[in-house]
């Protein structure tokens, strides 16, 4: 199963060139992000979301998607040359953490969306690819508010 998770605005926005616009503010999905992250399996991320990270995260393993990029990786970080085949040939449970890009080059492989939508726009300059044609929403929460954001945590599922 390959999952996605991210919180996006209502233009489906994920961040700025400085990372999240709602950064610290909204621990209840932070809360729910490492709640799904950390029950198990294989973790995917970009490059610029390895950059941003202390250390890796502490259930499975962390894998950073490095095409093109020459630098070994901190300890507790593996390398994948290629997210596209790593993906297509995971034979255990991934969620695929993005950016922006990982997100986009690998849409058409995850089984998955658990999208938290944010009712705001950020004014971000990353996007989550467009997937309302391709997924059908299976469930969603009732709308919560945390320091003047309003948003829902959603499970998308391929049609």
């Amino acid at each position: 199963m390959i999952r996605f998770i991210a919180a996006i605005d209502s233009k489906r926005g994920i961040a700025n060139e400085h990372g999240l616009p709602w950064q610290g503010q909204l621990l209840t999905d932070v809360k729910y992000y490492h709640n799904k992250i950390l029950s198990g399996g294989t973790l995917l991320m970009g490059y610029g979301l390895y950059k941003e990270l202390p250390k890796p995260y502490p259930s499975g393993t962390n894998y950073v998607a490095i095409q093109g990029i020459d630098e070994k990786l901190r300890d507790g970080f593996e390398p994948v040359e290629e997210a596209y085949e790593f993906l297509k040939n995971a034979k255990d449970d991934v969620w695929n953490l993005g950016g922006a890009m990982l997100f986009e080059s690998t849409l058409d492989l995850a089984d998955e969306l658990y999208i938290t939508q944010l009712d705001k726009d950020f004014q971000c300059t990353k996007f989550f690819p467009d997937f309302h044609d391709k997924f059908e929403l299976v469930s969603e929460t009732k709308p919560q508010t945390e320091n003047g954001i309003t948003f829902t945590f959603q499970v998308w599922k391929k049609k």
